[in-house]
């Protein structure tokens, strides 16, 4: 079933006269700098799909397809996954249709050569919107730390309103069991060392954007609409809101 739905009016307001603009995001950010609560949320709002490169493969997985094969083991060993064939998998995502207006990217690009790539399937289509989360390493460690996910369906706890079972199926939460404080920094401090250079190389583009993503969500949520929205208009060179 797809998650496409009729572009809205705001949307279709940016352009007067003319087609609607699309929204091509891509989100990058630490681990626990909230890029899957934002993504999924300004997905939402505007009616284009959210890409997780890793829900795709974790799901490849679970259905048992040959995609899923491929990767199971790589995965289960906590490896990664080739540029060649996460290259591969981006690309058939976003030759479908639903993505004609845009799409928001959580995962993909990791590497400068999936970033190249990106750029190729991309040529055409629209700008390229790169929105950094920008969050104090300490306050990831805090939140990362704090999280919880049902231990039945893996939901994760939303905090609103405190409770002590998942509203989906009636399991407890309970935290992960790799969100140890130990493992949780060393996570962090290899996520940043990688991603470090794609960052840099993302900056010098006028569609660079960093946001704050130490404020609460709905400021965050307001400053992504705002920073993406106005790039089709234009992009100032202004790389900080």
């Amino acid at each position: 079933m797809s998650d496409r739905q009729p572009v809205d009016e705001e949307r279709a307001a940016r352009v007067p006269g003319g087609p609607v603009a699309p929204l091509n995001v891509v989100l990058v950010g630490l681990p626990g700098s909230g890029k899957g609560t934002q993504g999924s949320q300004f997905a939402r709002r505007h009616r284009i799909p959210k890409i997780s490169t890793g829900d795709m493969l974790r799901d490849a997985v679970a259905r048992g397809s040959a995609l899923g094969r491929e990767v199971a083991s790589i995965l289960a060993s906590g490896g990664l996954v080739s540029d060649a064939l996460i290259i591969r998998v981006v690309e058939a995502r976003l030759a479908e249709a639903d993505t004609r207006h845009g799409f928001v990217l959580d995962g993909f690009p990791r590497t400068l050569p999936q970033a190249a790539a990106l750029d190729s399937l991309v040529e055409g289509r629209g700008p390229l919107v790169i929105v950094y989360l920008d969050v104090n390493p300490e306050v990831i460690l805090r939140r990362i730390l704090s999280r919880r996910i049902c231990e039945s369906c893996g939901q994760p706890d939303t905090g609103a309103p405190t409770t002590e079972y998942c509203a989906s199926c009636g399991g407890a939460f309970v935290t992960r069991a790799d969100d140890h404080e130990d493992v949780v920094r060393r996570r962090v401090a290899a996520y940043a060392e990688h991603t470090a250079p794609l960052i840099e190389w993302y900056r010098q583009r006028p569609t660079f954007r960093v946001i704050d993503g130490d404020r609460p969500l709905a400021e965050v949520a307001q400053a992504f609409d705002g920073v993406v929205l106005a790039i089709p208009q234009g992009p100032d060179g202004d790389t900080h809101l």
